[in-house]
């Protein structure tokens, strides 16, 4: 850069530079040439000066700037004049000028920090840049840039007496701290701050990971949370310290937009751990919306940050006060409410609210010490720490705040209670029994009947159960130790038996004897007679007589164990899918249908010789045991046979019903393979022959396994799904038109599957009703419909409301359904009146005298009944006055029909119902004009998002306690 300078020597020139520079001091002030300084005076002892509050700064004065020095030893005033070094410089300048008073030559480093945390501000933050491009002294060259990625920094020599005005020319307007150091300590003081921060870098990476690794052992949702909080604040912390730029190459640019993601992501973790630990959605569903709204809001500072760091930024850390500010709040609301993980995050978040005041001090300017902006991050390490330990307690304490509210012999006796068996205790001493509840009231008997000697019980049992229960007591007694553990049954009033179940421990005395003897004893007659129902139709399809797929699957397996590895025994298994037989069903009718099941089942038959074996496996599935013949050639000819016995063509009243069929074949050859994996050996085998157009028999090979094994997986999966509690239900509001009330509830089931997350109905529906588990998920439907139904009634009192569950077409061909809603029902003692049970037309139309017979004896026991999806079939008006519903569901498709006719169907259609004295409820209206328009045709009832979506129960009772406040019990 051009430097000029005139010196003076003699007195006469002296005072003429004298004149010279007073005319340049003025004509500066008028011209905007920058006026003389007064020196920063260093000595030997100084090794760090703060350089910040006599430094000037000179604001767009283009790129060639004037100014005049120092006065020098010699009192003279000198003009200097800089240019920039680039082109796009924006003529902001810094000045300054600094006099060694010692002896001796000094070293100075001049370091201007990229960043500072002190006073940044709170809107609109200085996230830091480079902020000296060049130096220029009014003596000698511009100084030599030192190598540094978090400060400008400028090595200077003054000579013994030296006074130079130095020239900064500055990359922004802004120049936060400019400092003067020994280069040694300068060096010290870097390397103590770099050690401190590998310190806490360390701490927060090996925090980061150890919450993340808590999180995949223990997977409570509090962990993740925690462990995204830890990584915000490792991700803060590595870009604040410098560590970032480390790893990466970063421009100054690039650096601001990280500084700005960092804190974003902060301020996001904050908010996602508060809702998170505090599981703020349990207390009110409004707050889960405006949590989700914050984080979407936060989400979108990422991309903001991008094109503006300083507005992501300011917006970021007033979120983080915010969220300070709320969850204090939120908390103090929470601990008064008893609630133990508030009083667990008490100290964690006042240890917030400290570091948050000491942040606001820094921006502000307020707190200007060196350390504080280090300080500031090791301190969110340790409230993360704090955090992690809180977390931890919780998550793994399992609840300990409430282990010491009962003793051992209190929870035993809350335990006993909940589970609602009934205490039998012997007073073997007495010979006196008493039964608490009295079992006798069960029984239909007058109270204390069953009370009392041990001999009054004998008359009331079944006569082939008296002697086996005296002689259990007398066994009991007479080697005074073991186990009660006894099924009997006993004779109410009205006469029929009651299953009953003892289990008991005897309780010795001194001597040794037993003196008292005490248990439970539960009836257990519904469970037996499910388990004889069960028995019953264990064996035998309903409709072909045909053995089913479980004596189909035994067959096999006992016919495996009795091969020895020779061609003695060699099964060959056939799996048989009829090709469009559902068009069949839809074209003529479910009774059509099964009329065809019949005659194909007939013609089978006749090709069979007696060691094979054919069963229905589900649907218009079949399949085939063959073992009356072992070689290849002939089993082909067996499968064509089978095929060709299919396509001859059936008469159906004045129709010919020409049919084909999809085989699967698979020959029994690995010693290790069991009865169920030929079996699905030979349906991949199947499918896949439907896949390439049906009307073909398809062998077995290997890579078919492939193609199904997702299938499998899923079917396994759902299998265990009730038992690892994978299944839950939301109910969905169902809004009575005429005063936009809630007047129920339809029950929708839910599978969160640990690793596919949530599964589809519609995908699993399938899956459970083509296998053996369909009548174990409608079972599990209807008993948590039903109790949480009832739980509902007791927290809110009798409320007009009814709960609607679906029903699947193997549940209505069940023969013992009838006998398992009944036993349901009285056990969540729930009122039947409040439960619905829903249909689909082509369920009712699978098997309609079934149907028929089930339906009517659901309705004698007085559950209601809707037809769902009314208006998709064909023949549901031809059935309407057959079965005994009283609720019809028109399809939404019916109600978003766009033609012109839609109101001429839908005012017939409830019409109708009003004529047949039916209720109507319509599915998936989209507008208010709609639901008005369907309430003055006379539509009762509403159900679709925009009357609310499906939710938990928890969220229903708080919606029930809201909408009907008056209906508590008192």
């Amino acid at each position: 850069m051009p430097l000029t300078r005139k010196p003076l020597a003699s007195p006469t020139a002296r005072l003429a530079a004298f004149l010279v520079a007073f005319a340049v001091f003025i004509f500066g002030v008028a011209g905007g040439v920058a006026h003389a300084l007064e020196p920063v005076k260093i000595s030997r002892e100084d090794t760090a000066l703060d350089l910040t509050a006599t430094t000037e700064i000179y604001s767009g004065r283009g790129e060639a700037f004037q100014v005049s020095t120092a006065p020098g030893t010699d009192g003279i005033v000198r003009r200097i004049e800089v240019r920039s070094s680039t082109e796009h410089h924006q003529g902001d300048w810094a000045v300054f000028a600094l006099a060694n008073v010692s002896e001796e030559q000094l070293e100075r480093v001049i370091v201007a920090p990229h960043f500072r945390l002190v006073n940044s501000k709170l809107f609109w933050p200085d996230l830091g840049s480079q902020r000296i491009l060049s130096i220029t002294p009014s003596e000698g060259f511009a100084l030599d840039r030192q190598p540094s990625d978090e400060a400008d920094v400028f090595r200077i020599t003054l000579n013994p007496g030296a006074v130079i005005t130095f020239v900064a020319e500055l990359a922004t307007p802004e120049l936060p701290q400019i400092y003067l150091w020994q280069p040694d300590a300068y060096k010290d003081t870097v390397n103590a701050f770099t050690l401190y921060r590998g310190i806490v870098l360390g701490i927060a990476g090996l925090l980061a990971v150890f919450l993340t690794i808590l999180f995949v052992v223990k997977g409570t949702s509090m962990l993740p949370a925690t462990a995204a909080l830890a990584w915000a604040v490792l991700a803060y912390i590595c870009v604040d310290f410098g560590f970032l730029s480390k790893l990466i190459s970063l421009t100054a640019g690039d650096e601001r937009i990280w500084r700005a993601g960092t804190e974003v992501f902060l301020a996001a973790g904050l908010v996602i751990f508060l809702f998170t630990y505090l599981n703020l959605n349990r207390w009110h569903q409004h707050l889960g919306y405006a949590t989700l709204a914050w984080i979407l809001g936060l989400a979108l500072l990422f991309g903001v940050a991008v094109y503006d760091p300083a507005i992501a930024s300011g917006i970021a850390r007033l979120s983080f006060a915010l969220t300070a500010t709320v969850g204090i709040v939120l908390i103090a609301y929470l601990g008064f409410n008893r609630y133990d993980r508030a009083i667990l995050l008490v100290p964690a978040w006042l240890l917030i609210l400290v570091w948050l005041f000491g942040a606001w001090l820094a921006v502000t300017g307020q707190l200007a010490n060196d350390i504080v902006q280090p300080a500031l991050g090791g301190g969110l390490v340790l409230i993360v720490l704090l955090i992690g330990f809180t977390v931890m307690q919780h998550a793994f304490a399992g609840g300990a705040y409430q282990q010491g509210l009962f003793s051992d012999l209190e929870r035993q006796a809350l335990a006993l209670t909940g589970s609602g068996d009934t205490v039998w205790d012997w007073d073997v001493a007495r010979d006196r029994v008493v039964t608490i509840p009295d079992i006798s009231h069960q029984l239909g008997l007058s109270l204390g009947t069953m009370n009392g000697p041990v001999r009054n019980w004998v008359p009331r049992l079944h006569p082939d159960d008296r002697d086996r229960f005296r002689a259990t007591l007398d066994v009991l007694l007479e080697h005074r130790r073991g186990r009660l553990n006894h099924e009997f049954r006993a004779r109410a009033e009205d006469g029929h038996y009651h299953w009953l179940s003892i289990r008991a421990r005897p309780v010795l005395g001194a001597n040794g004897e037993i003196i008292r003897c005490v248990g439970t004893i539960v009836d257990i007659t519904e469970q037996r007679n499910s388990v004889e129902r069960l028995l019953q139709n264990a064996l035998l399809d309903n409709l072909t007589g045909l053995p089913n797929r479980q004596v189909f699957l035994d067959r096999l397996q006992a016919i495996l164990l009795m091969s020895d590895g020779t061609n003695a025994v060699r099964p060959t298994v056939l799996a048989i899918d009829i090709d469009r037989y559902k068009q069949v069903n839809d074209l003529l009718g479910i009774a059509a249908g099964d009329n065809i099941l019949i005659a194909l089942t007939r013609r089978l038959r006749r090709l069979l010789r007696p060691q094979d074996t054919l069963a229905r496996l589900g649907g218009d599935q079949f399949g085939l045991i063959l073992m009356s013949e072992r070689d290849p050639a002939k089993i082909a000819d067996f499968a064509d046979a089978v095929s060709k016995a299919i396509m001859v063509p059936l008469n159906y009243g004045s129709r010919e019903i020409n049919l084909t069929a999809s085989i699967g074949l698979v020959s029994w050859l690995d010693q290790e393979q069991s009865a169920a994996s030929l079996l699905d050996d030979a349906e991949l085998a199947m499918f896949r022959a439907k896949k390439e157009g049906g009307n073909r028999v398809e062998p077995f090979r290997p890579a078919f396994r492939t193609s199904g094994s997702d299938r499998l997986q899923l079917e396994a999966d759902l299998k265990r799904a009730i038992e690892r509690k994978e299944l839950s239900l939301v109910y969905q509001p169902i809004v009575r038109l005429s005063d936009a009330e809630v007047a129920g509830f339809e029950a929708l089931m839910r599978w969160d599957h640990p690793k596919r997350g949530n599964v589809s109905p519609t995908e699993f529906i399938p899956i459970a009703e083509n296998s053996d588990i369909i009548n174990q998920l409608g079972m599990f439907a209807f008993d948590q419909a039903t109790s949480d139904l009832s739980e509902w009634q007791i927290q809110t009192g009798d409320l007009p409301i009814f709960v609607s569950i679906n029903l699947s077409s193997a549940q209505l061909l069940n023969s013992g359904l009838y006998d398992d809603v009944r036993a349901i029902l009285n056990k969540n003692r729930c009122d039947p009146a409040k439960v619905k049970m829903e249909l689909t037309e082509s369920l009712v139309m699978e098997n309609p005298e079934q149907a028929r017979l089930v339906l009517e004896k659901l309705r004698e026991a007085g559950l209601r009944l809707a037809l769902d999806d009314f208006g998709t079939g064909h023949s549901s008006l031809s059935y309407l006055t057959r079965f005994p519903f009283d609720t019809i569901k028109i399809d939404k498709a019916l109600v978003r029909d766009p033609s012109d006719k839609r109101g001429v169907v839908l005012r017939s259609v409830i019409a109708m119902a009003r004529e047949l004295d039916m209720r109507v409820v319509a599915e998936g209206i989209e507008s208010e004009e709609d639901a008005i328009q369907l309430a003055q045709m006379g539509c009762d009832y509403g159900q679709s998002f925009l009357f609310g979506p499906p939710v938990g129960s928890e969220s229903i009772l708080r919606l029930l306690k809201e909408r009907f406040p008056l209906m508590k019990r008192a």
